[in-house]
């Protein structure tokens, strides 16, 4: 059954993302082509030169490597989408599915692992997803809410009925109906909190873990971040993608994330609605979903890389 509440200190401890670890020379393509129609949105790399991107589609899992360029379909979707992913340790990739839930998908044989109804509510969309040592973290953008699916010993993955739901509150105001507001989702420098966008207003949020109460973060005269989506942190520096303005906002944030300071924009040429982060070896990798380009079989996706 699905738990109200707080999750236990042990359950939550933060730790620093696997694509945290930053390197210093940018390899391979400026832009990897994805297949045709394939429409991506999420986007996680792990300690190799290989990038996952989840298609909106028919939810299949495309691998590409980062220095050639090519790549293929690891796992044929089940039909309905995938969004954001996330690569653990143990060659696992957490993936949120929009209004299924989520599941979870062995990135080297393509096999789901589990599959996880994370809510009874309605309406629901698992958005973005974000991995602790510990626990796999989901958004929902039509829902006030985060879901915690609690790592077992050794790493062990869950059982269907051990989602946890955090309720959203504090600073926390849920704009109605099918409105995207929690989207994208990382830690605070220190570890101790989360961090989430809120798309539709633009507003980035510190999460208590353990009670859902939640701070806007002061980020001086920075510009609402409209559109927020996927978001990478950094050491202390954070990385905003916002969709429809083809953007990066760069941030150092204070350790514990309650202030930002804002740094610079990012953009290029090649971004046609780029929706979420990941980095390798010193390079920003973005899948460009093309929302603003009606989806055809015939059109043309892409991965764009760009200096950090």
């Amino acid at each position: 059954m699905l738990m109200a509440g707080a999750v236990t200190a042990g359950a939550v401890l933060l730790g620093s993302p696997a694509e945290a670890a930053a390197g210093s020379a940018k390899t391979g393509p400026g832009v990897i082509p994805l297949p045709d129609g394939f429409r991506p949105e999420g986007i996680t790399i792990g300690g190799g030169p290989y990038a996952y991107l989840g298609s909106l589609g028919d939810g299949s899992i495309y691998r590409a490597d980062l220095r050639t360029g090519e790549g293929r379909i690891i796992s044929t979707g089940p039909g309905t989408p995938s969004v954001g992913l996330k690569l653990d340790g143990r060659g696992r990739l957490f993936v949120a599915g929009r209004g299924e839930g989520a599941r979870v998908v062995d990135a080297r044989t393509g096999e789901i692992l589990a599959s996880y109804r994370l809510t009874t509510a309605t309406p629901t969309f698992a958005n973005d997803v974000f991995l602790t040592p510990r626990t796999a973290w989901f958004t929902d953008s039509f829902q006030p809410a985060l879901y915690a699916l609690p790592h077992g010993r050794g790493g062990a993955l869950p059982d269907a009925d051990d989602v946890v739901r955090i309720t959203l509150s504090g600073d926390w105001s849920q704009v109605p109906g099918e409105v995207v507001n929690a989207n994208g989702i990382t830690r605070t420098p220190d570890g101790k909190a989360l961090l989430v966008v809120q798309s539709g207003v633009g507003g980035l949020h510190r999460v208590d873990p353990r009670t859902g109460v939640t701070e806007l973060v002061d980020l001086g005269d920075a510009a609402p971040l409209t559109n927020g989506d996927g978001l990478l942190l950094i050491g202390r520096t954070l990385y905003v993608v916002q969709n429809r303005q083809n953007a990066i906002d760069v941030f150092t944030l204070a350790a514990d994330g309650t202030s930002g300071v804002f740094q610079k924009r990012v953009t290029d040429p090649d971004f046609d609605v780029p929706t979420t982060v990941a980095e390798y070896n010193g390079t920003l990798y973005l899948p460009n979903a093309r929302f603003t380009t009606t989806p055809t079989p015939d059109t043309t996706y892409a991965v764009v890389a760009v200096k950090r």
